[in-house]
C-alpha cells in the first residue's frame, strides 16, 4: 500500500472517529518509541525475496550479515529506500526450528516489527510492570563503531518488537552487518520509485481481540488512540471490519489494529487470519511524495497491483461533485484509491 492520502470505503453518513489526545508532553513523564527502526521478515529464500522487492520497489542492496562475515545460523539481507529498511532472514541450518516452525505455521511473513527508543531501560521495565512478555532481556553488541542495546517484547501472534538503542553507536546499521557488495547491472537500469518511509503497519487480529490488543499497546508502551472506525463505517456489501488507529507520543509511529465483522461474506480480516494462521501484520504502507510517479515507474518494474472495482470510481466521482476537491489524474488508470 503506498500512502499519498487517506484511504477510505466510507458509507456518507457516518464518519470516523478521530481520538483527539493531549499534547505529547501532557500525555507522558519519559520519551519511549521514537520511530519505527527496520521489519524483519522470516522467508524461505532471504536473497530471493530481497532481489524482488529491489526489482519491483525500487529498494537497494543496503546490508549483509552471513556465512561471509562469522554468523553461521542465519542469513541476513537488508535492503533500504530512503528511510524504509526491510531484512529477509533464513535459516542456513536445516535444524532451525524456530524459524522452521514459523515458516510451517505462516507462510512468508513479517517477524519483527523493530523500534527506534529512548530510555530503554524504562521502556523495558514499564512494559514487563504492564505484564507483557520480554522475549529476550536487555542484550548489548559493539563492534568498531560502538554500542547498540535492544530488546525483544511478544506482541500479538507470533509477532515481535525489537526495541533498539543507537545512542551509542556511530555505525550505519547494527553491528556484525556488512555493506552490501552485490552490483546489480539491472538495478542500475530503473528508475527510482520514491518511497520515502513508513507510514502505518497493520495488524489484522481474530475477532474480539482488537481491543484487548489496543489495550495492550496503550499499557506496554503508553500508545494512545489516533483514530477509529467501525463496521457501519468501513464496510462494502459483502466484506466488514472496526478498526482502532494507535500511535506512539510523538505520532511518528501509526498502527490500525484491525478486526473482523459479520457482513454477507467472510470479512478480508478474518480470510488473513485463517490464512496466515494466527493473528499478524497484512501491510506495511510505504509513503511517497507522488503516487502518480511512484505507482508508474513500480508498474515498469513489473510490479502488478491490485485490481479496483470500476463502481469505485463511479462513486467517486459522484461524491466528488459535492466536494470542493478537484483531481486531474486519471486514478481508474493507476488504480489509486483516495
Amino acid at each position: 500500500m503506498f500512502r499519498a492520502c487517506r484511504k477510505q470505503i466510507l458509507k456518507q453518513q457516518k464518519c470516523p472517529v478521530a481520538l483527539h489526545s493531549p499534547k505529547f508532553s501532557e500525555r507522558f513523564d519519559y520519551e519511549g518509541i521514537q520511530a519505527f527502526d527496520h521489519v524483519t521478515f522470516w522467508v524461505g529464500n532471504a536473497l530471493q525475496a530481497a532481489s524482488w522487492y529491489c526489482i519491483r520497489f525500487g529498494f537497494t542492496p543496503y546490508m549483509y550479515k552471513g556465512l561471509e562475515t562469522g554468523t553461521r545460523d542465519v542469513v541476513s539481507h537488508v535492503i533500504k529506500q530512503n528511510q524504509i529498511v526491510f531484512i529477509f532472514q533464513s535459516a542456513l541450518a536445516p535444524n532451525n526450528a524456530q524459524q522452521g516452525h514459523h515458516l510451517m505455521c505462516h507462510g512468508d511473513g513479517v517477524k519483527d516489527v523493530a523500534f527506534s527508543v529512548n530510555n530503554l531501560d524504562l521502556v523495558v521495565e514499564k512494559a514487563r510492570t504492564n505484564g507483557a512478555t520480554i522475549v529476550k532481556e536487555i542484550w548489548s553488541e559493539n563492534d568498531d563503531h560502538g554500542t547498540v542495546r535492544m530488546a525483544c517484547v511478544q506482541t500479538y501472534g507470533d509477532t515481535t518488537h525489537t526495541l533498539i538503542d543507537r545512542s551509542a553507536y556511530k555505525g550505519d546499521f547494527l553491528p556484525h552487518f556488512k555493506p552490501h557488495t552485490i552490483d546489480d547491472a539491472l538495478l542500475n537500469r530503473l528508475s527510482d520509485t520514491n518511497l520515502k518511509f513508513v507510514d502505518h503497519i497493520v495488524g489484522n487480529m481474530p475477532n474480539n481481540e482488537m481491543e484487548a490488543t489496543v489495550q495492550w499497546y496503550e499499557k506496554t508502551f503508553q500508545f494512545h488512540r489516533f483514530w477509529s472506525v467501525d463496521d457501519a463505517v468501513l464496510h462494502t456489501n459483502y466484506s466488514s471490519l472496526r478498526s482502532i488507529v494507535i500511535a506512539n507520543g510523538q505520532e511518528t509511529v501509526k498502527m490500525p489494529i484491525n478486526e473482523p465483522a459479520s457482513g454477507k461474506r467472510k470479512s478480508q480480516i478474518q480470510e488473513y487470519v485463517d490464512y496466515y494462521g494466527s493473528a499478524g501484520v497484512q501491510h506495511i504502507a510505504l509513503n511517497t511524495s507522488d503516487i502518480i510517479t511512484s505507482v508508474s515507474r513500480m508498474r515498469e518494474r513489473g510490479l502488478h497491483f491490485l485490481q479496483v472495482p470500476k463502481s469505485y470510481y463511479t462513486d467517486l466521482r459522484e461524491r466528488l461533485q459535492h466536494s470542493k476537491v478537484n483531481i486531474s489524474e486519471d486514478l481508474d488508470t493507476w488504480a489509486i484509491w483516495v
